[in-house]
């Protein structure tokens, strides 16, 4: 089943989902690990560039799956009225962050004028400086949201345990295969 129905995820939704999630925590771990590389380090410059690339395509990745999301149906959320509030405001700030860490970290990149190289395939074009001292500026932006990410994640995660183990019901199964 590729797409959605009114009970279930379709294997591309979950794809997507589990794609974003792994992605994003070995991005985290990337990052959080090469700020404190010294200029001698034999990945000083390996690092960021590897961190550029796959934050650049799971900005695209995530950008499909915000539109497969548009053409597909939801499936019936499951808990209680506030759960699912909830829920839905965690989801909205999720994508809101995430794209908050992938537009703070391109400006960041290419605020000297100097694109982006995918994996030296493909170049990002730079739009240039907007505003004065962007790099400083967008890294703390990038920063922040990015540990703000990671607390919704646990969240997240968190919250897909208790549905699994205490409300025993399938939210986390729906996420995990298909019927």
């Amino acid at each position: 089943m590729l797409k959605n129905n009114k009970n279930n995820y379709g294997i591309v939704a979950i794809l997507l989902h589990w794609i974003s999630a792994i992605t994003i925590f070995g991005l985290f771990g990337l990052g959080f690990w090469m700020v404190d590389l010294s200029y001698y380090s034999e990945w000083y410059k390996t690092a960021p560039s590897i961190h550029k690339s796959i934050g650049m395509i799971l900005f695209f990745i995530v950008l499909f799956r915000l539109f497969w999301k548009t053409i597909n149906i939801k499936p019936i959320p499951i808990g209680n009225k506030f759960e699912i509030k909830i829920s839905k405001i965690v989801h909205f700030l999720l994508y809101l962050l995430m794209l908050t860490i992938f537009i703070s970290g391109y400006l960041i990149s290419t605020s000297d004028g100097r694109g982006i190289e995918i994996f030296n395939f493909i170049t990002i074009p730079s739009l240039g400086e907007f505003i004065e001292n962007q790099e400083s500026v967008m890294g703390s932006i990038h920063k922040y949201s990015t540990y703000t990410l990671m607390v919704l994640v646990g969240l997240h995660s968190i919250a897909a345990l208790k549905h699994h183990f205490v409300n025993k019901d399938n939210t986390l199964k729906r996420m995990i295969k298909t019927k």
